[in-house]
C-alpha cells in the first residue's frame, strides 16, 4: 500500500498538467460557446484538477473517522471557500494569483504539520482552534478560485455574472464531492492495514514536502513574472521560453501517448 501510494504521489507531482492549474484558452472559448452548464462543468473539473485543494482536504479528512466530523469540517471549509468565491468575483476583488496560490501551499503544510501534532511536539504549545483555522484557510481557497474564474467572460449584467458565478461555484463542489468520496474510500480501506498506523506520519511529512515544493513552485511564477529582468532576460523573450517549453511539453505529451 505504501508503495503505491508513493508511487502515484511522485507520479502525480511531477506530471506536467501539475503546472497548468489555470484557465486555458481552450476552457476561456468554450465558456463564451456554451451556457452556464459549462460553468458547473469547468468549477468541477477545475476542482478535480486542483492539487493544492485536494491535498489540503486530504490532510483535512486524513484522521476524521466519524460522519460527523467529516461533514462538520468539510462543510465549514466548503462554506469559507463558498464566500470569497463568490463575493470576490462578484465584486471584482483581485489578487496576484501566484501570491495567493503561495498562501495555499501552506495550508497544505499547516495541516499536515497539525496532523502530527507540530504544534505540541516541535512549539509546545496547543494547536491553534482546527475548526476555524479550515474557515480561514477555506476563504482563501476561495479567493484562489476566485483569481482564476474572474479570467472568464462573466458578462455584464449583475444578474448573469451572479449566475455564472454560482454555477462554477456549484460545479467546485460536485467535484469536491467526488474527490471526497475517492479519498475517504482509500483511508477507510487503508486504516484497516497495520500500515497505516506505520506510515500516517510518514504520509503527512510527505503532504508537507508536497506543500513545500507548491509554495516554492508559486513563488517561483511570481517572481518570473514580476522581475523578469532579473532573470537576464526581457518580458517578451520570458514569454516566448515559456512558450517553447510548453509546446514541447505537449509534444512529448503526445509522442509518448502514441
Amino acid at each position: 500500500m505504501k508503495n503505491i501510494i508513493s508511487i502515484i504521489f511522485i507520479s502525480y507531482l511531477f506530471t506536467p498538467s501539475l503546472y497548468a492549474h489555470g484557465i486555458s484558452e481552450a476552457d476561456i472559448q468554450a465558456m463564451i460557446d456554451g451556457g452556464n452548464l459549462r460553468y458547473i462543468w469547468l468549477g468541477a473539473t477545475h476542482m478535480l484538477t486542483g492539487y493544492d485543494h485536494l491535498l489540503f482536504l486530504f490532510g483535512v479528512v486524513f484522521f476524521l473517522t466519524t460522519t460527523k466530523d467529516i461533514i462538520k469540517f468539510v462543510t465549514i471549509f466548503t462554506i469559507g471557500h463558498s464566500i470569497t468565491l463568490i463575493f470576490a468575483t462578484f465584486m471584482g476583488i483581485n489578487a496576484n494569483y501566484y501570491l495567493v496560490d503561495a498562501v495555499i501551499a501552506i495550508s497544505v503544510i499547516y495541516k499536515a504539520f497539525d496532523n502530527n501534532k507540530g504544534f505540541q511536539n516541535y512549539l509546545g504549545v496547543k494547536s491553534p482552534n482546527l475548526l476555524m483555522m479550515i474557515f480561514i484557510f477555506g476563504l482563501i481557497h476561495g479567493f484562489g478560485l476566485s483569481t482564476r474564474l474572474q479570467q472568464l467572460p462573466l458578462g455584464e449584467q449583475n444578474w448573469d455574472m451572479l449566475v455564472k458565478i454560482i454555477s462554477f461555484n456549484i460545479g467546485v463542489e460536485i467535484g469536491q464531492i467526488l474527490a471526497l468520496i475517492v479519498m475517504l474510500f482509500v483511508l477507510t480501506l487503508w486504516r484497516k492495514t497495520t500500515s497505516f498506523l506505520r506510515f500516517s506520519k510518514i504520509t503527512n511529512h510527505a503532504l508537507m514536502f508536497a506543500g513545500f515544493m507548491l509554495l516554492l513552485m508559486q513563488l517561483h511564477g511570481y517572481l518570473h513574472t514580476t522581475h523578469e529582468e532579473e532573470f537576464g532576460f526581457n518580458k517578451d523573450e520570458h514569454y516566448h521560453i515559456h512558450l517553447e517549453m510548453k509546446e514541447a511539453e505537449q509534444k512529448n505529451y503526445t509522442h509518448d501517448s502514441l
